[in-house]
């Protein structure tokens, strides 16, 4: 499976089965974290991990703290696909799949689309 990006206009293909999304909290500053599968029947999120609470962003009854921040599996079926806005005041989407890491948003455009390549 393949990871298909569009972005800024433009589709990226990532030759991955799994990715990592993470971003900075624009309130709190704290960096929310998220790994994927990359699966036939859509994207699946495996496991999330944030660093602090507030602000909107307290973590689950059942998310386990490490002492720097809290893990748990969001309940979420299979997603065709995941949209992310695009804020030019909402800061940047860091996406990394393999050995490959992009930067994604911070502009004020059109929404950021990830879907398994068909």
């Amino acid at each position: 499976m393949s990871l298909c990006i569009l972005a800024g206009g433009k589709v990226l293909t990532m030759a991955v089965t799994a990715f990592t999304l993470s971003w900075m909290h624009t309130v709190e500053k704290t960096t929310w974290s998220e790994s994927w599968q990359v699966l036939p029947e859509g994207l699946t999120v495996v496991s999330a991990r944030v660093e602090g609470s507030g602000a909107g962003m307290e973590p689950p009854p059942d998310a386990v703290s490490d002492g720097t921040g809290w893990t748990y599996r969001p309940e979420l079926p299979a997603q065709p696909r995941v949209v992310l806005a695009d804020s030019a005041e909402g800061g940047t989407w860091r996406l990394c799949g393999g050995d490959e890491c992009l930067t994604l948003g911070g502009t004020g455009g059109a929404p950021i689309v990830l879907e398994p390549c068909r």
